[in-house]
């Protein structure tokens, strides 16, 4: 039975690692320095929440080295509650590179090998009676590529038992799965429990078979979702609900690296829906969020507060990094 403490308001399960990050831009051969960052989608997502004031923990795994005390460390510096974070003697903490070409490429270098930590999540070390309670539960299709993490959410997933606020983020990472169909029965899997779905449109064509906006979201609905949500790049973004459609369109920015937007967007997210905000009010807040750091270098360490937000929202200029 887990401790008596508040629910918390965000409770993301998944991938975290470092970001290694380069101060140059271009190929990294050419690269001569590089910044360190907590990073990982499910983690950056938490650290966002957290930048909005929200309660919010994390569940994964690092490894046992310097990398994963970093990790421990820098996620309770920015606010995310680390209790669920377990450490794993077998396997080291997993690193990320990225090169930056902008506007829109930045290609990632995933060292994960044999394995990760994050994916090695098993369903005895959950507090299931924290993933029930949460306000919202975050879980990322990554998390469901491979034993045991997927048996763990799978075990996550029934017990939260489709409770409002579930989240699907659907994070196709190819290089993390042999076979595309098999992500695609595995998404089939996650959205039979999610009341929320965000992800692209090449994301869509892997959980639903569907690239079109519409018809997207169309099919997210159909499987039970309650909001659909597909990010449409330079369109904008896409929701639907059974009885609402809003499309808002993108804030464009002078973009340095835009790994951390989709991070970004889905901290906005999770506050705006605890706050009851309107669905139109969440896409536009979210969209800055995510706008505001793609100005920036860094991911984690780049997550906009409420203020900032809003004072883009109101006309302001993108804040500068801190």
């Amino acid at each position: 039975m887990s401790e008596q403490r508040r629910p918390d308001d965000v409770l993301a399960m998944g991938r975290l690692g470092v970001d290694v990050y380069p101060h140059q831009m271009g190929p990294l051969e050419d690269v001569s320095s590089f910044g360190k960052f907590l990073g990982g989608s499910a983690a950056n997502v938490s650290v966002a929440a957290a930048k909005y004031g929200r309660a919010s923990a994390l569940i994964s795994r690092v490894g046992d080295d310097p990398f994963g005390r970093y990790l421990l460390r820098e996620l309770a510096r920015l606010g995310v509650d680390p209790r669920a974070v377990g450490t794993d003697a077998r396997y080291p903490t997993p690193v990320t590179f990225c090169e930056i070409f902008p506007p829109d490429d930045f290609p990632l270098y995933f060292y994960r090998k044999p394995h990760a930590p994050d994916l090695q999540i098993e369903a005895e070390d959950l507090d299931l009676d924290a993933v029930r309670d949460a306000r919202i539960f975050w879980f990322t299709l990554t998390g469901l590529s491979e034993e045991p993490s997927r048996s763990a959410h799978h075990a996550a997933l029934e017990a939260r038992g489709r409770r409002e606020h579930t989240v699907f983020d659907l994070d196709y990472r190819p290089m993390f799965w042999e076979r595309t169909d098999e992500a695609s029965a595995q998404a089939a899997l996650g959205l039979a429990h999610a009341t929320v779905a965000v992800g692209n449109r090449e994301e869509c064509e892997v959980a639903v078979g569907e690239t079109e906006p519409d018809r997207a979201a169309d099919a997210l609905l159909e499987r039970g979702i309650e909001l659909a949500i597909v990010k449409q790049g330079p369109k904008g973004v896409l929701a639907k609900t059974r009885d609402e459609r809003v499309e808002v369109a993108p804030h464009f920015v002078d973009v340095v690296n835009g790994l951390g937007s989709g991070d970004a967007f889905g901290g906005a997210l999770c506050h705006g829906l605890l706050a009851g905000w309107d669905l139109e009010r969440i896409l536009r807040f979210a969209n800055v969020a995510g706008a505001i750091v793609a100005t920036r270098l860094e991911c984690s360490t780049a997550m906009p507060d409420a203020a900032e937000v809003d004072g883009v929202l109101a006309g302001g200029p993108i804040p500068k990094g801190q």
